[in-house]
């Protein structure tokens, strides 16, 4: 190994050092400058206004996370075809089969997430 290899982890190193000091240094700051007054209306949960009327640690059903993890994975496959409608004309053949593919696999997802019923709301 050369010494200009080990330098370049040595640079990151420090770089990584640098932000932990940072990170410390403004949690830091901010813990000494803060006002603290807590009391019981405070420390309550806030429910957009409303008077909590249960536990704040209430548990969700599952689906809602799901379904938006859904959302997040579709969503995101469908930035893709964009670059490919950009360039469709110069690919060819072989672009448009390659995008049919990607596009088939997706609506298996679709429909498979569809036949499990995950995308039932309630």
């Amino acid at each position: 190994m050369t010494p200009d290899y080990n330098l370049s982890y040595l640079s990151i190193a420090l770089l990584g050092l640098a932000d932990i000091c940072f990170v410390m240094i403004l949690l830091g700051t901010s813990r000494l400058v803060q006002r603290r007054n807590p009391y019981p209306e405070k420390l309550t949960t806030y429910e957009c206004g409303i008077e909590p009327f249960s536990d704040s640690w209430s548990p969700f059903a599952i689906r809602y996370y799901i379904f938006a993890l859904l959302f997040v994975l579709f969503d995101v496959e469908a930035v893709f075809l964009y670059p490919w409608s950009i360039i469709f004309r110069t690919m060819g053949f072989t672009g448009f089969i390659e995008m049919m593919i990607f596009i088939t696999v997706l609506l298996f997802g679709l429909i498979y997430t569809w036949a499990k019923g995950a995308l039932e709301w309630m």
